[in-house]
C-alpha cells in the first residue's frame, strides 16, 4: 500500500457567539468576537479510509446548547463512506466534540493514548474544570470498546498505517494526540487541539482549557516540527481553514487538505 495519503476537513458545527476571550489567555482585544468551527477529518488512501475523531450528535447538542449544522458520522457519506464499515478511527482526545459518535462505528477499532483514556478516567475528573469538556457518556462508551477489544493504546509515537503517525503531545488534555499523515505535498500534521486556531501555534497565544501549560507551548513547537512548517499544520477549529483551501465535491462541508491551500 502507497503511504500517499489524501485528507478531508468535513464541518458538523460553529459557533459564533464567541468572543477572543475564549480562545487565547490575556488577549489585547479580548472582547472582539471569534467564531470556531467544528471538524472531523477523513484519510483516504486506495480504499483504505481512517477516520480522526467523530464529533458530537444532536443529544450532546441539546445538552450543552451548542447545535450541530449535520450529524457528524452522516456527514463522511459525502465521501462515499459509511460508518458502520469504517474499520479505523483514531481520537486524537476524548472530550466531547471530538469523542461524542463512539457508537455510531460499529466494526472500527479505536487508536487512542493511553495517557487519555487514564486522564478522562482518573482522579482530575473530580475537578470540576477538568471535566467539563468530558461527557462521561462518551468517556464509558470507551471503556465499553476497551473491554471489548476494540482499542489499540498508543505510549508517545506510532504508526496507525504506513504514512500515518499518531503523536502525543498533550497540554489541551493529558493525553491529546495529534496525526501526522504524508501527502504527495509532504507530511501535514492535524494538529487537533494542540492548536485551535493558527494564532495560538504562531503567536504562541494559549487557549484558556488547558492541563499542562508548559506541555502546551511545547506542543506548539512539536506541531511545526511534524508538519515542516506553519502552513503544514491544520489547527482543529479554525474558520481560516475553509477559506484557505479548496472544496471538495458539491456538499459544502467538505474541504481538501492535502494538495495544498488555495492562493491567495
Amino acid at each position: 500500500m502507497s503511504d500517499i495519503w489524501e485528507v478531508y476537513a468535513l464541518k458538523y458545527a460553529d459557533r459564533n457567539s464567541r468572543t477572543r476571550a475564549d480562545s487565547f489567555i490575556d488577549d489585547d482585544h479580548a472582547g472582539e468576537p471569534h467564531g470556531m468551527d467544528y471538524f472531523v477529518w477523513v484519510l483516504t488512501n486506495n480504499g483504505r479510509n481512517i477516520v480522526v475523531d467523530t464529533g458530537y450528535d444532536s443529544a450532546e447538542a441539546d445538552r450543552r446548547s451548542r447545535p450541530i449544522i449535520r450529524d457528524p458520522a452522516k456527514s463522511i457519506e459525502a465521501l462515499n463512506l459509511n460508518a458502520e464499515t469504517v474499520d479505523t478511527v483514531i481520537i486524537t482526545h476524548l472530550h466531547y466534540d471530538h469523542a461524542g459518535g463512539l457508537d455510531r462505528y460499529p466494526n472500527a477499532i479505536f487508536h487512542l493514548q493511553a495517557d487519555e483514556m487514564a486522564f478522562a478516567t482518573g482522579p482530575c475528573m473530580c475537578d470540576h474544570t477538568l471535566k467539563a469538556p468530558f461527557t462521561v457518556n462518551h468517556v464509558c462508551e470507551m471503556v465499553r470498546h476497551v473491554y471489548s477489544g476494540r482499542v489499540v493504546f498508543h505510549d508517545g509515537s506510532a504508526e496507525i498505517a504506513p504514512g500515518v503517525r499518531v503523536h502525543n503531545v498533550g497540554g489541551h488534555s493529558n493525553g491529546l494526540q495529534v496525526v501526522e499523515v504524508m501527502t504527495k505535498t509532504g507530511p501535514l500534521c492535524l494538529a487537533s487541539d494542540a492548536s485551535h486556531y493558527y494564532e495560538n501555534f504562531i503567536d504562541k497565544k494559549p487557549f484558556p482549557i488547558v492541563y499542562n501549560m508548559d506541555a502546551m507551548f511545547a506542543g506548539f513547537d512539536r506541531i511545526v516540527e511534524i508538519g515542516g512548517s506553519n502552513d503544514r499544520v491544520i489547527p482543529g477549529h479554525d474558520p481560516l481553514v475553509t477559506q484557505l483551501y479548496p472544496t471538495h465535491g458539491t456538499s459544502g462541508f467538505v474541504w481538501r487538505l492535502d494538495a495544498g491551500k488555495l492562493k491567495t
